[in-house]
Order: structure tokens, then C-alpha cells, then sequence
């Protein structure tokens, strides 16, 4: 039965006592439904684990406003409340926080406003079509899909109530394998770092030590002051991967002349303060580098719609394959594995 605008009261009745439950308009087109409590049917009220009816109608009121001392958490979690969840666990595990605010982009505001608990397999289905749809390629729906259910997951162990897991298992899309290794020979690497360097120092610094180092652009930008060493740099690790890595960072040798640049660079900022910053002095971020990375491949007479900053670390690694650096040494130093080297960079 209707109680207040947007807010219904529901009694459902099972072989033993009834249940209690609210059923609330999102503000969306949307609504979220919760059991609130055992009816009455058989032992007394007690205005919390058994509510008779007007206990259930007052109680029903106040969680569907988050008023009266009713905590918000005891509302079901949204979709886009269980992102946002994701999004600031992946921050205290010092993960990737893009994989969460990606999605948040993407979702429908229906969807964001969807309760977990009252997803469906044909709305999960429809979100992954969606993506297709828009052109993305099928690693990278794989790849959002991935992040989502991870966030789903989070939810649900956040909350004992959500029991639809099920609704979330798709299958990853087939044939999603990405082969665009673009591998630049050394005088096309050291072209465009030339072209990076004009355009900007601090680019140029970045761009250099990718090529060198050919590590993810995310790892370089968390390299810190305190990483830099006389002929070395202290690599962080990624944060590719579902499983926790250890957090030990890997010695990565460079030239003096590129350790000079990096100290000059740090000046005296404390060892814990990023090293490798934007001429604003911002850390660089998920997409800061593409466009000047752009300007510096078409000014070496490369096509930037092909050559990406990641062709400096594909083309890192073939450099020390060819010069027969032993593949377990390639795949530590580039914080892969034999099996990746293998499966990508064997022709």
C-alpha cells in the first residue's frame, strides 16, 4: 500500500510470519526494495526485529527519507553508490581509482540508480551491449566489465543482504586480444624524445625515461625522489592484476646522463615527493601525456593515431629480447611474465 509519495509498504506472507518490506521511487524512474523487518504474525512487536503494521509504516517512512536517526546505510546500495565505494577502496589499496570513476562515466542514470540487490543478468547484459555499441573494442569492454565486477562484488561482501552475485557472472567476450605492439626502431625512439624535449622539458623528461626504463606510464608517475639513485631507478610496481603484488620495487638501470637530468629535476623536494612532475608541478595523470605525446610522434613522421606512448615499452622490450637478454630478466625488468613476452612479442 501507498504510505507517502514514492514510498510503499509491502507484507508478504511465507509458511512461517510475514515480512515487512519498503519499496521506494528513486527520484529516477528507478526504485530500490528492502525487507525491513518480520511481521507479527506470531509473537509480539518489539519495534525492531518484529514491527506490527503502524510500526512498519513509521519505520518504512524514515528509512525511505534517511530521517528520524535512520542510518543511510541501512538503505540498499546503489550501483553508482557501490562505485563510488570501489572507487575509494582502490585509493586506501593504493590501486588504480580510474577503473572505478571509468565506469561512473559510462553508466545510464538509471543504472547508477539501480539497487544491487535488484540487478538483474538482462540489465548486466544490456550495460555490456551498451558499451559495444559505442565503438569501444572488446578488450576494453572486457576490461570495464572486469572493474565492474569487482565493484559488485565489494557490495555485496559489504552487505550480507545482497544475494544476486549470480547476476553479474558474463562470460568475458571472445576473440578480445589486442596485438598493436607498435615497435619503433632506436633512432625513431630517440627522434621523438628529441620532439618531446621541444615541447616541453618536463614532457621531455617523462618521455626519456619511458623510453629507457620502458616501464607502464603509471609506474613512472609514481616514481619518487627517493627512488633515484646514482645509475638506477627504484621501480614501483603495477597495479595490473586482480591478485595483491608485493609492494618491493625493482632496480632499473639508467644512464648517468639521464640520472643527472632526473636530480636536477627532484631539486630539493623530500624523498617521498613525486619525481617525474608536469611544468605545473601536478603529477602526471591517466591521459596528460597523450596529446603532447601526439604532437611529438607527428613531428618524428609517425602517425599518432598509431604510435601511442606505449610503443616506447613495447619497443623496450624488443630492444633487450634482440640483444639476448634472457626472457625471465626482460619480464621482471618490464614487470611482466614469461608467458605475456611469450604470447605477445614472439614474432
Amino acid at each position: 500500500m501507498r504510505i507517502a509519495p514514492g514510498i510503499r509498504l509491502g507484507y508478504r506472507r511465507n509458511e512461517g510470519a510475514g515480512t515487512w518490506n519498503v519499496l521506494c521511487a528513486d527520484g529516477t524512474g528507478g526504485s530500490w526494495l528492502k525487507r525491513i523487518a518480520i511481521a507479527d504474525d506470531h509473537e509480539d512487536a518489539d519495534g525492531k526485529t518484529i514491527m506490527d503494521f503502524w510500526q512498519a509504516i513509521e519505520f518504512a517512512r524514515k528509512l525511505a527519507r534517511a530521517t528520524d536517526g535512520v542510518n543511510d546505510a541501512e538503505r540498499p546500495a546503489t550501483v553508482k553508490e557501490a562505485l563510488e565505494a570501489y572507487r575509494r577502496d582502490l585509493v586506501a589499496r593504493d590501486g588504480n581509482e580510474a577503473n572505478a570513476t571509468v565506469l561512473l562515466n559510462h553508466i545510464s542514470p538509471g543504472l547508477a540508480a539501480r539497487p544491487v540487490s535488484m540487478l538483474t543478468p538482462k540489465e548486466i547484459r544490456a550495460f555490456r551491449d551498451g558499451l559495444i555499441a559505442t565503438g569501444i573494442t572488446k578488450a576494453t569492454v572486457n576490461r570495464y566489465m572486469k572493474a565492474l565486477v569487482a565493484c559488485l562484488n565489494l557490495a555485496a561482501r559489504l552487505d550480507d543482504r545482497i544475494t544476486n552475485m549470480k547476476a553479474w557472472k558474463l562470460s568475458a567476450l571472445p576473440d578480445a586480444t589486442e596485438a598493436r605492439n607498435v615497435i619503433l626502431i632506436d633512432d625513431q625512439v630517440r627522434t621523438v624524445v628529441a620532439g618531446a624535449y621541444e615541447i616541453e622539458h618536463a614532457f621531455g623528461l617523462l618521455v626519456e625515461t619511458l623510453a629507457v626504463t620502458g616501464p607502464r606510464v603509471s609506474q613512472a608517475a609514481r616514481l619518487t625522489v627517493g627512488d633515484l639513485l646514482l645509475d638506477r631507478l627504484m621501480m614501483p610496481p603495477s597495479r595490473k592484476g586482480s591478485k595483491k603484488k608485493h609492494a618491493e620495487k625493482r632496480p632499473i638501470p639508467i644512464p648517468l646522463g639521464l640520472a643527472a637530468k632526473l636530480r636536477t629535476a627532484a631539486g630539493d623536494r623530500p624523498a617521498h615527493a613525486r619525481l617525474l612532475l608536469r611544468s605545473d608541478n601536478k603529477p602526471w595523470g591517466p591521459s596528460a601525456h597523450a596529446r603532447p605525446f601526439g604532437r611529438a610522434a607527428k613531428a618524428a613522421g609517425l602517425d599518432p593515431d598509431v604510435v601511442t606512448i606505449y610503443a616506447l615499452r613495447h619497443s623496450s622490450i624488443v630492444r633487450q629480447l634482440l640483444a639476448g637478454v634472457p626472457t625471465r630478466v626482460v619480464a621482471a625488468h618490464h614487470d611482466t611474465s614469461v608467458p605475456q613476452l611469450e604470447k605477445h612479442y614472439s614474432k
